[in-house]
C-alpha cells in the first residue's frame, strides 16, 4: 500500500490510534501545549476578546477547535472568555470538528462536567458540514497528523508487512517535492483540500493553528514515533514498527510554506507565521499572569508561571512550535 494509507490506517484506521480516547501529557505519550497550562487556551480567549473589540468577530461569531481530542482547549478558552468577558459565553457558538463519535462522546460529557448548561457545544464530522458566516477557528498540532507520502531522490514509497520500499512513481508528489526543494523527506496530502472546506464553510474568518515545523522544508526525513516520552525516528534500524502500529503517535514537522500555499489557493490571507513564544507573548499570555499574580496566593502564582516558561522558553516548546494564521474577509 501508499505510505499514506499506511499512516492514515495507523492513526485514523477502526483501530489507529486517534481512533479512541488517549491520554495527553504525563500519562500518555507525549506533550503538548494545552497539557502543559491552561494559561495556553486562556491567550487564546483574550486574542479571540480583542478581535470582537476591533470588530473582526461579532458577538455571536462560531467559536471553532478542529481536532479537539479531550475538549480541554476549547474548554481552556471559554473558561478564560467567562472570566475575561462573561458576556460573550452566552452570545458565541462553540463548535468541534471531531470525526469519531468516541471522542466526541467524551468531550461532551467533559463539557458537561466543566460547564452543565451554560454552554451549548455543536459537533460537525468535518468542515464542510459547517455553514456560518463569522468564526475563529483554533487548530493545535494538525498539520503534522495529515498522513504524508514519503520521497526519496524521485521515488515515493510503498510498505509491505511494515517494510518501506521507495520504487513508486507519483508526479503529483515528485511535483511537491520539487517545488519545496526536498530530494527526500515528508511530503504531506490533505492540505489543500483543508483549506478549501474552511474557505467554503465561513465567509468571515481568522484561522490559527500551532504545530512544529519552519516555514521552508527541512533537508531530511522528520518522521518518527512517540510512545511513552520516547521518540523513534521512523528510520531507526532498531524499530519494532509492528509492534508500534495503532499503539503510538506518528507525526512529523510541518513544511509551512505548504500550508500558507494551499490557503492561498484557497483564497485566504496569510497573515504570519511566529514562533510559539512571540505569539503568545503578543497575543498578551504575561498580561495574563500579572492577573492571576494579583488574584491569587504566591503559590499558585509560580506553579503556573513554571508551566508558563515552558511553552514560551526558546529551549522548551517556544521556539520549535510556530503559530500560523490566515484570515478571509470577503464572501
Amino acid at each position: 500500500m501508499k505510505f499514506s494509507d499506511y499512516m492514515g490506517d495507523w492513526l485514523y484506521g477502526e483501530n489507529g490510534y486517534y481512533a479512541t480516547y488517549k491520554n495527553i501529557g504525563k500519562g500518555g505519550d507525549f506533550y503538548t501545549s494545552v497539557s502543559t497550562s491552561k494559561f495556553f487556551g486562556g491567550t487564546i480567549a483574550k486574542h479571540i476578546i480583542s478581535l470582537v473589540d476591533e470588530g473582526f468577530l461579532s458577538n455571536n461569531a462560531t467559536i471553532c477547535e478542529i481536532g479537539a481530542h479531550h475538549g480541554y482547549f476549547l474548554a481552556d478558552v471559554i473558561e478564560f472568555i467567562h472570566t475575561l468577558r462573561p458576556t460573550l459565553i452566552t452570545t458565541l457558538k462553540f463548535v468541534v470538528i471531531e470525526r469519531f463519535d468516541s471522542l466526541q462522546e467524551f468531550q461532551k460529557s467533559y463539557f458537561e462536567e466543566s460547564f452543565g448548561d451554560v454552554v451549548k457545544l455543536a459537533h460537525y464530522k468535518s468542515l464542510s458540514e459547517l455553514k456560518c458566516k463569522n468564526a475563529f477557528f483554533i487548530a493545535n498540532e494538525i498539520f503534522d497528523a495529515f498522513p504524508c507520502e514519503l520521497y526519496y531522490k524521485g521515488k515515493s514509497a510503498r510498505v509491505d508487512g511494515h517494510e518501506v520500499i521507495f520504487d513508486v512513481d507519483d508526479d503529483w508528489v515528485e511535483q511537491k517535492a520539487k517545488k519545496y526543494h526536498k530530494d527526500r523527506g515528508e511530503i504531506a496530502l490533505g492540505y489543500e483540500a483543508f483549506a478549501q472546506e474552511m474557505a467554503l464553510s465561513c465567509k468571515k474568518f481568522e484561522f490559527m493553528s500551532f504545530d512544529y515545523g519552519e516555514m521552508h522544508a527541512r533537508p531530511d526525513f522528520s518522521l518518527r514515533v512517540y510512545s511513552k516520552h520516547e521518540v523513534t525516528p521512523f528510520f531507526d534500524e532498531n524499530i519494532k514498527r509492528d509492534e508500534l502500529f495503532a499503539k503510538s503517535d506518528i507525526t512529523y514537522d510541518v513544511t509551512f510554506a505548504h500550508v500558507k500555499d494551499a490557503f492561498l489557493e484557497a483564497g485566504v490571507e496569510f497573515v504570519e507565521l511566529k514562533a510559539q513564544m512571540v505569539a503568545l507573548v503578543d497575543m498578551g499570555i504575561l498580561e495574563l499572569l500579572e492577573i492571576l499574580k494579583e488574584r491569587a496566593d504566591e503559590k499558585i502564582y509560580k506553579q503556573e508561571l513554571e508551566k508558563i516558561k515552558i511553552l514560551i522558553m526558546p529551549n522548551f516548546l517556544g521556539e520549535r512550535f510556530k503559530m500560523i494564521r490566515f484570515r478571509k474577509n470577503k464572501s
